[in-house]
Parts: C-alpha cells; structure tokens; sequence
C-alpha cells in the first residue's frame, strides 16, 4: 500500500502534468498545448507562486518559544529528517533538516515532558538496518537526554501508522507535544487526535520566510522552488486522502479530519 501512497501522487504532481500536456502536444500536433504546459511550469518554478502557496500550506502561525509551550505527558517527535547509509559496519547519517530533532531536544531539556518519544520511520524500500528512530535515540543520549526518558516506536512507515506506534507505545498518556514540519501539522494532528491524543503543537522546520518583499528574483524559475511547489502539493494530496477515508471509513472522525480541506492551519 505505502507504494501506492508514493507512486500514485506522481501522476497528478506538476510536473508529470506538464510532461502528459507536452506528449498530448506533439502527438497532436497541438502547439497551443505545449505553449500553456510550458507556462505552467514556469508559474509554478517561480518564487512568487511557490512561496506563497507553500505559506497557505504551512499556515499564518510563526514558530512559538519554547515558553509559551504547555507542559506535556509525552514530547512526540515524527520521523522525515535523514537518511541512513549502512556501509559495512558504518553508519553515515545525511540530515535533511534537523529541526524536528533539535525541536525535541530542546523541549525535553525545558522540562515540558519527561518522555522524549522518536518514531521508527523506515520504508520497506529502506536498505538500512536502523530505523530512523533508533538513530535519533542515539544522538540524544550524546545531547545528554537520559536512555530511559527516550522511547522508539515500532518501524512506522506514515503519519498515521505513527499516531497509532505511538499509542501503542506510551499508552495511557494522553497530553503530547507533537513536533514535526509546519507544512506537515495540520494532518499530523488531526491523525494524533483520532487516536485520542491531546495535541499540544510545535511546528518546525518552516520552509518560507514571512518576509513579503518582491523583487526581481522572485520571477526567476529554478528546481528548488518547483520541489517547493511539488511539496505542498503532496501534503494537499495527502490531506484529500483522510478527508476521503474519513466518509468512506465509518470509523473515521469526520468532524476532525473534514476540516483538512482548509488549506491554511
């Protein structure tokens, strides 16, 4: 199921639009098509449009201090930040953003809870042994986070399969901090709710400034911004996804997830 979750968004994503327009284009001979697909692609590759779609996706809520964060049963940090290479009897860790770590860390040392939980993220595709939980397990004993404050979920491979671990794990605790990416939290919470949780939210990680000044370089293309694009697309995506399974799953809390439709958190 996961590559289905993975591979099936691809097909709706910008880029594989654009590519389909194209091919239609040619085989058609229809070059009014392939001048609006090369259009598109330019809109959607430019800091003007990226950046303020991605702020609609991350929503209007700049990160909060550390003390205006309520105290907690449990500090619930998701897995997306790294990835483990496994060479030989080596590990070499590449971090794509550490702040849903650093984010954690520094709550627990706070003193906003007394459990530091890590999710055992790991896709079936994933050729390393560890999970990334366990990873992170290890560089918070090194950041000088006791052993036996820190727990690691089961291997997870989404945001839901990480709600329930986690359920499965701290239980009966119910108040959490959730940290995870801002673009990320407005479906991570509502999946965290679902499975009876208090969600206390940290978002991190926040990848557009709130800096609204336009200049020149705003109507540059580049890839990074049609990665940005690509991102908020999925999350979207993602959103449609449990908006769907919460009126095709009776069990689903449609009074929660129905919101998700709203694009700004």
């Amino acid at each position: 199921m996961i590559y289905l979750h993975k591979i099936l968004p691809t097909f709706i994503l910008p880029i594989m639009l654009v590519i389909i327009v194209i091919l239609i284009g040619l085989i058609k001979n229809k070059k009014k098509l392939i001048y609006i697909a090369i259009g598109v692609l330019y809109i959607i590759s430019t800091p003007i449009f990226s950046n303020n779609f991605f702020k609609l996706v991350e929503g209007s809520e700049y990160r909060k201090p550390i003390s205006a964060i309520d105290s907690a049963d449990a500090i619930v940090v998701l897995s997306g930040m790294l990835e483990i290479n496994e060479v030989g009897d080596s590990t070499y860790i590449e971090w794509g953003d550490p702040d849903r770590f650093f984010g954690g860390i520094a709550l627990f040392k706070a003193g906003k809870a007394q459990k530091l939980v890590f999710t055992g993220g790991k896709m079936p595709w994933d050729k390393a042994k560890k999970t990334e939980g366990e990873v992170l397990k290890e560089y918070a004993i090194s950041n000088g986070i006791p052993s036996e404050k820190i727990f690691v979920t089961k291997d997870v491979e989404n945001t839901a399969d990480e709600a329930v671990a986690v359920k499965e794990l701290i239980s009966p605790s119910k108040r959490i901090i959730l940290v995870t990416s801002a673009y990320h939290m407005y479906r991570a919470k509502r999946l965290f709710e679902k499975q009876g949780f208090i969600v206390i939210t940290y978002k991190v990680d926040y990848k557009v400034s709130g800096n609204n000044h336009v200049t020149f370089m705003d109507f540059l293309p580049s890839a990074i911004n049609l990665e940005l694009a690509e991102i908020g697309m999925r999350e979207i995506i993602g959103r449609t996804y449990y908006i769907i399974k919460g009126i095709t799953n009776p069990r689903f809390n449609k009074t929660k997830i129905f919101f998700c439709i709203k694009i700004n958190s």
